[in-house]
Parts: C-alpha cells; sequence; structure tokens
C-alpha cells in the first residue's frame, strides 16, 4: 500500500506515500479508501486529514500506470472522490507543494481544504491532448468562479495556492497555513474545529452543491470558444474545456459529470491525445541511457569554460549564465570578444525591456561572465565547450591545446553538428573525458541538446552531461557517432527530397506550403535561407567525394553558385527586403530551376500536397530506421524527441517516429516502395530500411 494510516489523538491522517509526486495509482487509491473506512469504523476518530509525503500533495494519475488496466481498476479516482464525499466525518485536504491534475480533484472532493503557501495548482490535463477526467472541469468552477477555472483548465499552467487565496469570493481554500512546516498541526486543528461544528449532524460541505453561473452565459463561452480555436487550431481539447466547463453552468452536477466524462473518453483516443502522451513519456525516456545506472555518481560542474565568443559560443553562455553558472569565454582576439559580450548584453537587454527579466537578473548574469584570450586562464573549469569553426583541422588545434592545460576530470566538448567525436577524442590523452555536445541555433533559445557519446566516453561523463542538459532546461538525447548524428543525418534525406520534388515539377513555395500546412514551423527551401544555403553546399561538396554514388539534384548547388546564400545575402530561395524576413517568391529562380529542368530532359508533372508530404515525412522515418538498427538512438522516441525540439516536428502529430506508426508502417513501406518506381528519385534509398520492413513483417510499430 502507498498510503499511510495513522490516528493523532481524535484525526486520522491518510499521508500519501508514492514518491516522487504521489501519483495517484492503483495502491495508493486502494489506501485511501481503505483509510476512510477504518476512520469511519473508528468511534475514537472525529474527522481524517489526507496529505500528501515527502515533495507533493499529489501530480495526480501515476505515469507509471498510463495505459495499463491498473489506470482504470476500481477503486478508480472518481469512486475515491466519491468515497471523500460520503464520509459520515469531515475529511481535510492539507495540500503543499504540488497539489494537480488528479490530486487537485481530489482535494476538490474533500469537505474542506487547508493550503501551505507556495503550492503549485493546476489542471494540466490539456497538455496531454485531455480535459480533466474525474471532476475539474465541474468543481472548479463553483470554487474560484467560473473565468478563473476556465483560464487555468484551458492553459494547464500552475498558479501559486496564494495568488489563488486572493481571488475574491474564493471557496477553494477554507485556510492557507502560516508557512509549509505548519501545515501538519494546522490541518490538525481545522480537522477538529470542523468535527465540533458538525458534532451536531450538520449535513457536510461539498463542492457539488455550491451554485456555478456566469452573468454574461451563452456571449462569454462563445467569445472564448473563438478565441481558443484560433490559438490552438490543430489541437481539440483546448475547446472541449469550454465546452465542459459551459456544461458546469447549465447541467446538474451529476449530468455535467458524465458531461466530463464523456469527452475526456472520447479524447482519449484521438491522434492528438496519443501524441501528446507519448511525447511526454518520451521526454522522461530520454535521459534514460540504458547502460548508465541513475545512481551513476556524477562530476561536479561549478564552472565552464567556452571556445569560441560567435553566435554559437554566446548562445551557449547564456544557457548556464541563466542557470547561475559562472562562464568564462575565451578567444583569439578582443574585438571577437567584445562581439560577443555585446551580442549576450543585446540580448538580455531587449529581455529587460520586455519586462520578460529583471534588471537585478540581468546584472546577476552578466557578473558571473568573464572572457580571456588565453588558454592558461580556463585551466580549472570544470566543463570546457568548444564552439569553432566546423572544419577538423580546426578542432585538433583546438583539443590538443584543451588536453594540455584543462585539469584532470575536466570534461572536454564539442558542439560539433556532423564532425567524428571519436577522431575529436583521439586528439587527447584522456578520450574517456570527451563528449559531443551539440547545441541547436539560437542555443540559448532552441530546446534541443544532442549529447553525443564516443566509443571511449566514459558513463559518469554521459550522466554528469545529461545532468547538466536538464539544469540549462535542454531536453537532452543521447545519439552515438555518425556523419550527422541523429537530426542532420535524417535531415539530409529530408532535404535531397525536396530538391528531387523542386526538379520534378514543384516550385520551391508548393513544398513549403504544403509541408507547413502539415504542420511544420518551416518548409525546407525556407530553412535552408534561414541557416543558410552555404552550409549544405559544403556538406554536399564533402559527399561527392566521400560518396560518389549518392544522388541529388544540382538547383541548390546552381542557386549557391549565383551567390544566392539566404536572408544573410537578401536573396536565396526567395527574395527579402532589407531588415524584412518575409519570403518573397523568386521568378530568377524559378527560372533557374525551370532551365535545369529543361537540361536535365525532365517534363515537369503536377504534384500533389500529399505526395510532397509523404515523400519529405517518410524519407525522415527511412533513415531513423537506419539509425535505430545501427544503434545510433537507442529507441524510436528519442527520434521524435529530436524533431520536436529540435526541427520544428509539429508536436501534436508526435514527432516522425509517432506519425509513422499512426499511419501504419505497412503504408509508410507500400508509399516508399512507389515512390522507389520514380526514375528521378533515388530507388535505392526508398528501398524500407531493415529494421522497418522487419515491423512491418511482425506487424509492430517503431514506438
Amino acid at each position: 500500500m502507498t498510503a499511510e494510516y495513522k490516528v493523532q489523538g481524535d484525526v486520522a491522517v491518510i499521508t500519501l506515500m508514492n514518491p516522487p509526486v504521489n501519483g495517484l495509482g492503483l495502491s495508493t487509491r486502494i489506501g485511501i479508501t481503505d483509510g476512510l473506512e477504518k476512520a469511519n469504523n473508528d468511534a475514537a476518530v472525529k474527522a481524517i486529514v489526507i496529505t500528501g509525503g515527502g515533495k507533493a500533495f499529489s501530480g495526480g494519475a501515476d505515469i507509471r500506470e498510463f495505459g495499463s488496466p491498473k489506470a482504470v481498476q476500481e477503486p478508480n479516482l472518481l469512486s475515491v472522490i466519491r468515497a471523500c464525499e460520503n464520509s459520515g466525518k469531515p475529511v481535510v485536504a492539507a495540500v503543499h507543494s504540488v497539489a494537480m491534475g488528479g490530486g487537485l480533484e481530489l482535494a476538490l472532493g474533500c469537505h474542506y481544504r487547508i493550503a501551505a503557501p507556495g503550492t503549485s495548482i493546476a489542471l494540466p490535463e490539456v497538455k496531454l491532448g485531455l480535459i480533466p477526467g474525474a471532476g475539474g472541469t465541474q468543481r472548479l468552477p463553483r470554487v474560484i468562479g467560473v473565468e478563473a477555472a476556465l483560464n487555468m483548465i484551458v492553459s494547464g499552467e500552475a498558479i501559486k495556492s496564494e495568488m489563488l487565496a486572493m481571488l475574491p469570493g474564493q471557496k477553494l481554500f477554507d485556510a492557507m497555513a502560516q508557512s509549509a512546516e505548519s501545515l501538519a498541526e494546522e490541518a490538525l486543528a481545522l480537522a477538529r474545529k470542523v468535527a465540533a461544528a458538525h458534532a451536531d449532524g450538520s449535513p457536510l460541505p461539498l463542492v457539488r452543491n455550491l451554485p456555478c453561473k456566469h452573468v454574461q452565459g451563452d456571449a462569454y463561452f462563445q467569445f472564448t470558444r473563438n478565441m481558443v480555436k484560433g490559438m490552438a487550431k490543430n489541437l481539440p481539447a483546448p475547446a472541449k474545456c469550454v465546452d465542459a466547463v459551459e456544461a458546469a453552468t447549465k447541467k446538474k452536477f451529476d449530468d455535467g459529470m458524465a458531461f466530463e466524462r464523456e469527452i475526456f473518453t472520447n479524447l482519449m483516443f484521438t491522434p492528438e491525445s496519443r501524441a501528446l502522451r507519448h511525447i511526454f513519456m518520451a521526454d522522461r525516456a530520454a535521459s534514460k541511457i540504458p547502460d548508465v545506472p541513475e545512481d551513476t555518481p556524477k562530476r561536479e560542474i561549478k564552472s565552464i569554460a567556452v571556445i569560441g565568443a560567435g553566435t554559437m559560443g554566446g548562445g551557449i553562455s547564456m544557457n548556464f549564465l541563466n542557470a547561475g553558472i559562472p562562464v568564462k569565454m575565451l578567444e583569439m582576439k578582443q574585438d571577437a570578444l567584445d562581439r560577443g559580450v555585446a551580442t549576450i548584453r543585446k540580448n538580455y537587454e531587449a529581455q529587460v525591456k520586455k519586462g520578460k527579466l529583471k534588471q537585478e537578473k540581468y546584472d546577476e548574469r552578466m557578473a558571473l561572465l568573464s572572457t580571456t584570450l588565453s588558454y592558461d586562464d580556463i585551466g580549472q573549469a570544470d566543463l570546457v565547450i568548444e564552439a569553432v569553426f566546423e572544419e577538423m583541422g580546426v578542432k585538433e588545434a583546438v583539443f590538443k591545446k584543451l588536453d594540455e592545460v584543462m585539469k584532470p576530470g575536466a570534461i572536454l566538448a564539442s558542439n560539433t553538428s556532423t564532425l567524428d567525436v571519436n577522431q575529436i577524442a583521439n586528439f587527447t590523452k584522456r578520450p574517456q573525458d570527451v563528449v559531443g555536445m551539440h547545441f541547436f541555433s539560437p542555443a540559448n533559445v532552441m530546446k534541443l541538446l544532442e549529447v553525443v557519446r564516443g566509443e571511449k566516453t566514459a558513463k559518469d561523463v554521459m550522466a554528469t552531461v545529461m545532468a547538466v542538459g536538464k539544469k540549462i532546461k535542454k531536453t537532452s538525447v543521447v545519439s552515438g557517432v555518425c556523419d550527422g548524428f541523429i537530426g542532420n543525418r535524417m535531415i539530409e534525406q529530408y532535404s535531397r527530397q525536396a530538391g528531387f520534388l523542386i526538379e520534378e515539377g514543384c516550385t520551391p513555395a508548393q513544398v513549403d506550403k504544403a509541408v507547413e500546412k502539415f504542420g511544420f514551423a518551416m518548409g525546407p527551401f525556407r530553412m535552408g535561407d534561414l541557416a543558410g544555403n552555404d552550409i549544405g553546399w559544403a556538406i554536399r561538396k564533402r559527399r561527392y567525394t566521400e560518396k560518389p554514388n549518392l544522388k541529388y539534384s544540382k538547383t541548390a548547388d546552381l542557386l549557391c553558385e549565383m551567390g544566392r546564400y539566404g536572408q544573410k545575402t537578401g536573396a536565396g530561395w526567395y527574395d527579402y527586403q532589407a531588415g524584412k524576413r518575409d519570403a518573397i517568391p523568386s521568378a530568377v529562380v524559378v527560372e533557374m530551376i525551370e532551365k535545369h529542368r529543361a537540361d536535365m530532359g525532365i517534363t515537369a508533372r503536377k504534384i500533389s500536397d500529399d505526395e510532397i508530404v509523404q515523400r519529405l515525412v517518410f524519407s525522415l522515418v527511412n533513415e531513423a530506421a537506419h539509425i535505430l538498427e545501427e544503434g545510433i538512438a537507442s529507441k524510436a522516441s528519442d527520434i521524435d524527441m529530436v524533431y520536436i525540439t529540435g526541427y520544428g516536428f509539429p508536436f501534436w502529430r508526435g514527432g516522425p517516429m509517432n506519425y509513422a506508426d499512426t499511419v501504419g508502417l505497412f503504408n509508410v513501406a507500400e508509399a516508399m516502395k512507389r515512390f522507389a518506381k520514380n526514375p528521378h528519385d533515388d530507388a535505392q534509398f526508398w528501398q524500407p530500411a531493415p529494421l522497418l520492413a522487419r515491423l512491418v513483417a511482425e506487424g509492430k510499430t517503431f514506438n
């Protein structure tokens, strides 16, 4: 049992004991109902307190039971809440730290509630593509008002208990404890007080009996529905939150509960909710490395050195300054250092101006930044990250120097996006201390961090870097060593397909629009213009030597030969006006493509948006299947996290591998066989990867 029952004088205390957040799993639910029954059968007990042990009251459902029979087995959460309401003795919820989802719904089912200051209160189900399913949409509006409740339910964001306690007429909390430390004593005092008040047999208060109305009624809900649909057009749950809260104002309580449950159950089976729940689990799974135990000792990281003060070096430095970790930036020339520091200042000043950063926080962060022109000054740093030019000779010089100056046990990290981390490690006499930390640009904004594990990288280095990633609020995903790692290796195939599509009859704008309609933040040609088309050109030149049989469209090379590198030159696949980022279709580019087609003897054909999307997305999937087969990624969900957090893949589709699972791997493989028959495509690439073919044959999925 994961709930503890103790009697303190005339009050029974039921303490949830299911770390880390007292998830309401089956064992915990049984513990609560057994405790309620025991207390009601004990004549010496006058009242009951329900609280949480450790660092939470309750964070809601136990994610370890998601999708298993235990999640719905009786007593389910609705039955537990009914047992609280039906208790003949007053039940007081003593909430602290975290009361979210089912945890908040449990508290709302108690007769009285007392909260410690600083408690995070939320109904975050919308973030999983759901609505609260145990009365949250029906009870919360009754205690804090319709508008405040609907804002909380639609956003899923947490609000501190003391803020909610200040709402006019709120009935969520009957008392606020003086402190977290005094909560237990104050909850016992409240329990004894209410027990005395109801000693005459007067009915105990139930949230379900409180009135629930909005003065503007239909007009308010219609306005809110329109707002929500505009802000979350690809997600059904937010609009359904509005429907459920509206039902609380119009239906009898039990009818409202039935309506909420019907919506909740229907949403559970939508592809969007499945995708969001997949991401929720994948995010947690990404930090787990199969052969690195969670209790692996970690190296202490108290200071950082960053080599290079350019765009990447500055962005990387900001991550650590934001986390309160001192950073020393190293450059070869003073003016480069000055430019780097000025850019960091400018970024922070923009946040201060917008009210997103307080002046004192800005001052604190800048005080943690120091600079140097000498390697001798960084030797005592615990972690050094190089962000220098992406060329092996440059990396070699840097790592040989780091090997000389860095103290024993320091972690030496490369921000390389494609180069061989094993080769880089072998430039040192301590390859066990070398790791790849591939940040994505802009490094202070993008969530993804690819942690590249070399053949000799020590397990404690991996554990340490994953913990550092968490501290700087990154989604860290482990990749093995290969050209481009996970993300860039896959994007190369996606870019090749984009090139073939324009050779066969598309315009860059048509390809971009199709994939953006599918949900990508940006199509491949707009993305190329933003990143710089010369970067891809340099990679292709390397490929022509290394992989002479790999087929590419020549259009991207022709574009670069015209000097059209993208936004930085004011012209790429699109035209750009000075000071603006709007992509304007270019007649010059279309003319170049048409001439190239004629030179190749290709007759343009009409290509559907469906074909565009399938060729782009399934190219990612097939390459990812090779990556899994080779052990570069340890699980399909890691690849999904890379693409959602680093490449703008639509999150409501759950990443490329989850999307392939949703479409059906048989259908994906059949589409690949069709593409292989296209004479202008790469037939060899479209042979389904061995892993994909095996999963199809076995009727299995990636995730």
